[in-house]
């Protein structure tokens, strides 16, 4: 039987604690705070799905606070946050290569039978669901739109 992700994330912390790892702690702690957050807010209880979520709006947070870093002369910040940024990626689902990704596009295109640009939205809903976590959206939407320049 499969452990939830929010489950191993909360055995993670306890195991975190008891090796003493401050670093580990202290991401897993942002995490867990982050889904509670998510949980009181909407009154749910957050599946895998909405957890991954979650981790790459983390992850993404992160990337960005890097460039901020290092364009702002800031090293020791920056290895600090892809320090966290390795320990976030532990939970997500393994990445997708590019033939999966295009495959991936190409079965949403055909359900969906876009007639021009602006179906885009019902195609990327479709590849959201499928793909979150597992690719970067942001270059999914890009792939999208190139393939619907009508």
């Amino acid at each position: 039987m499969t452990t939830s992700l929010k489950v191993r994330i909360q055995e993670d912390v306890k195991n975190a604690m008891r090796a003493k790892e401050t670093q580990r702690l202290g991401t897993l702690r942002l995490l867990t705070a982050a889904i509670k957050q998510q949980e009181v807010d909407n009154r749910i209880e957050l599946d895998d799905t909405q957890i991954v979520a979650i981790i790459s709006k983390m992850l993404k947070q992160r990337q960005e606070s890097i460039a901020q870093y290092t364009q702002g002369n800031r090293p020791d910040l920056a290895a600090t946050e892809a320090a966290e940024i390795e320990i976030l990626k532990e939970y997500l689902p393994a990445a997708l290569s590019p033939e999966e990704i295009s495959a991936s596009i190409d079965s949403a295109i055909a359900s969906v039978s876009p007639q021009s640009a602006q179906d885009m939205g019902k195609v990327m809903a479709i590849l959201k669901a499928q793909l979150t976590g597992r690719a970067d959206l942001s270059d999914v939407s890009k792939q999208v739109k190139a393939r619907l320049s009508f």
